[in-house]
């Protein structure tokens, strides 16, 4: 992301996984953030996902990236979701261990961020979780615990040709869940980044 990222390995459920931290002065705690679809070219380096970083950071967040099983130099292999929520698990229990913590996931990272949410907002302190561009119509997304909806920004642009806004609607609808739609946006927020940013900002402030 720039020259202060840092870069690292941890422990993880089935060998190293390789993280990126970029740090916050005085930091109000720690915003993970899972990557897209390991077998389609996701990684900690995608653009939205680097975008979810640097907005986290402005905000006066640490922004926490990591590469899932297998992607980069992180070790195993893809495990369908199962495998890649234990390595979500790991990275906040490693890296932010104590203290407010954010969740966020662009994606296939958004799914597995969902699942992240149900097993840790009884156990931690939740304060926001940003989803973009929500696999919805591809895997089975948890529900948000009604209690974090108001801390929650689900986005998704009008024109998502790889996760149609009508499976995010048929998702949050029964959930009675706000989504932000992005006009003539496309599954990558191609040319509207800053926005992105900008909106992720604005809600990692309040």
């Amino acid at each position: 992301m720039n020259a202060q990222t840092e870069h690292l390995s941890q422990d993880g459920p089935v060998g190293l996984l390789e993280i990126a931290i970029d740090r916050a002065a005085d930091p109000r705690g720690a915003v993970v953030i899972a990557h897209p679809h390991p077998l389609h070219g996701g990684t900690l380096s995608n653009k939205v996902v680097q975008t979810l970083a640097r907005a986290s950071v402005l905000a006066g967040w640490t922004a926490v990236r990591f590469n899932f099983r297998g992607v980069g130099r992180s070790e195993g292999i893809y495990d369908e979701g199962r495998g890649e929520l234990a390595d979500l698990l790991a990275v906040v229990e490693r890296q932010a261990p104590t203290g407010p913590l954010c969740l966020a996931g662009f994606s296939f990272g958004a799914f597995i961020t969902t699942h992240a949410v149900a097993q840790l907002h009884a156990v931690r302190d939740l304060q926001h979780v940003v989803l973009v561009g929500t696999a919805a119509s591809r895997f089975a997304v948890a529900e948000l615990p009604p209690e974090l909806h108001s801390r929650a920004l689900v986005i998704h642009g009008e024109q998502d040709d790889t996760v149609p806004l009508e499976s995010v609607m048929a998702w949050a609808r029964p959930q009675v869940l706000p989504v932000m739609v992005v006009p003539t946006v496309g599954h990558f927020f191609h040319g509207q980044l800053p926005l992105l940013r900008d909106t992720v900002q604005r809600h990692l402030r309040g």
